[in-house]
């Protein structure tokens, strides 16, 4: 069972080189008592494409998790901006 909910969508835009990106994970449990980080990336708008990550243990999902986000936040990702209203 997993101790506390773990999602994470950020977004990286760059009008002038055309570039508008999305990057999305989750740590959920399977059917099974294993534990899964599932990631998903692409255009936004697009459907992308999609990684499932295996782990016998909560920690280790964690662990990658935290390493991808301090990875993409790196490279420019940021949580969406509000909409404008």
């Amino acid at each position: 069972m997993i101790s506390q909910p773990y999602h994470l969508y950020v977004e990286r835009t760059d009008a002038a080189r055309n570039m508008a990106r999305y990057y999305a994970m989750s740590i959920e449990p399977n059917l099974f008592g294993d534990v899964c980080l599932l990631r998903r990336w692409g255009r936004i708008g697009a459907k992308g494409q999609t990684m499932i990550h295996h782990f016998g243990r909560e920690e280790e999902a964690v662990e990658l998790f935290l390493d991808l986000l301090r990875r993409k936040r790196k490279r420019g990702y940021r949580p969406r901006a509000s909409a404008p209203t």
